[in-house]
């Protein structure tokens, strides 16, 4: 006979196997329509010969390589600019006294709760009024002062213990060099956490650099890929798919490659 909790966990995982199967079905029929001929995207038949033909032909119709290295460079000064100006804000809320201090993280905490898109058109125009539209930087610079950042990296430094910042400050620490050496590397798996959280934005964002990107140049992957393709540039869902396996690529062999280093990461730093 079987108990009420052993049948209650058989169907939680039965559950668990088909949100899985739901959440991976359109990934497993990109794959399928890569891997195959235009004739058998809609046919599901074991035997259908497989081919690379659609990866050639989608490298050759769009530049891809470029939207790789603009995407490349749009997270990696994204991610840096973050890093720092997250870190130094969240380093003077977490350990220094200055009047408005509890305001002015409330106020930073509003923005948590303010969704990016509200504030495109005012983003435009003060990206246009520094002269940085169709510019990899001007699709990052509206993301580097980061609120989930400073936040998230503020309970961190939080959390270090008074007696390892006093024992430094005794050595002769000045309070840059407490930072780099204390607060930092204490705050390692945060900082890896909140990194792949930004990459995955920031690799995957398409409304922000549809608007202010107008060239090849500094077009990132994801506003590439919809001018792919788009209904003009002729509807093929092998070469399509096989596109959009190219875009997804580095992110889904990292995860796959280093997953149990992003679960550890994030149970550490808390981030739920």
């Amino acid at each position: 006979m079987i108990r009420g909790s052993d049948w209650m966990q058989k169907v939680e995982v039965l559950a668990a196997w088909l949100l899985a199967f739901l959440w991976a079905a359109p990934l497993l029929y990109a794959v399928w329509a890569a891997f195959h001929p235009m004739d058998f995207v809609s046919r599901f038949v074991l035997t259908a010969p497989l081919t690379l033909d659609n990866f050639r032909n989608a490298w050759k119709v769009a530049p891809f390589a470029r939207y790789f290295f603009n995407t490349f460079v749009l997270v990696s000064i994204t991610l840096v600019g973050q890093f720092i100006l997250c870190t130094m804000a969240a380093y003077a809320f977490a350990r220094f006294e200055f009047p408005g201090k509890e305001v002015v993280f409330l106020l930073v905490l509003v923005q948590i709760m303010i969704m990016p898109d509200v504030l495109i058109v005012q983003n435009y125009q003060t990206i246009s009024s520094l002269g940085l539209v169709d510019t990899i930087l001007g699709i990052g610079l509206p993301y580097m002062a980061s609120a989930f950042g400073i936040f998230l990296l503020r309970q961190a430094f939080k959390q270090v213990p008074k007696e390892l910042v006093e024992a430094a400050r005794v050595e002769g620490a000045g309070w840059l060099s407490v930072l780099w050496k204390v607060f930092i590397p204490l705050a390692k798996p945060t900082y890896l956490a909140y990194g792949l959280v930004s990459v995955s934005y920031h690799w995957n964002n398409f409304l922000w650099p549809v608007i202010i990107t107008n060239s090849t140049e500094t077009r990132p992957l994801t506003v590439g890929l919809s001018i792919f393709g788009a209904p003009e540039s002729g509807v093929n869902f092998s070469v399509i798919s096989a596109g959009t396996l190219l875009a997804v690529s580095p992110l889904l062999i990292a995860f796959l490659l280093f997953q149990r280093q992003f679960v550890q990461s994030f149970m550490r730093s808390g981030i739920k």
